[in-house]
């Protein structure tokens, strides 16, 4: 069985306007990062270097 993945791929691509969206969410309405994770299904570490790398450019 050669090439069979098992089990759910988890990697997904974001594009920067969903980073960003997903980034400003925070705060809102007292959103804390850990819930806005939870919510989008990504990592509160994610979260963090998102807010990094879109404040860089």
């Amino acid at each position: 069985m050669r090439g069979e993945i098992l089990g759910a791929e988890r990697r997904r691509r974001w594009s920067d306007e969903e980073k960003l969206a997903i980034v400003r969410s925070v705060g809102v309405g007292g959103a804390t990062v850990t819930q806005i994770a939870q919510r989008y299904d990504v990592t509160r570490q994610q979260i963090y270097r998102w807010r990094y790398e879109l404040t860089r450019h």
